[in-house]
């Protein structure tokens, strides 16, 4: 599936709420990012903060594939999402 970048950054959302739902990979994220709770309310609606969240969830093939079950997506779909927000060949990627 093709994504625009208003449903990337939907998925994105989505995956911010699932995120919030496990401690430990919101910890995780917290420590990559560097943010601490009260920047991710402030930045949560920022369009990078989109590109990222979905690079945290890539980065893992176990993470991925635990986010796409949970959001009902395939695996691909987040990648495609993510290539919708930052352009074919990002991620060395394209989209279909």
């Amino acid at each position: 599936m093709a994504y625009t970048p208003e449903q990337a950054h939907d998925l994105a959302t989505e995956i911010l709420l699932a995120l919030v739902e496990r401690p430990d990979e919101l910890s995780h994220f917290m420590g990559a990012s560097g943010l601490n709770p009260d920047d991710l309310r402030q930045i949560a609606q920022r369009p990078d903060i989109a590109v990222f969240l979905l690079d945290f969830v890539v980065e893992s093939d176990e993470r991925i594939h635990e986010f796409a079950q949970a959001l009902q997506l395939r695996p691909h779909d987040v990648m495609a999402a993510r290539t919708a927000l930052a352009g074919p060949g990002s991620y060395g990627w394209e989209s279909d």
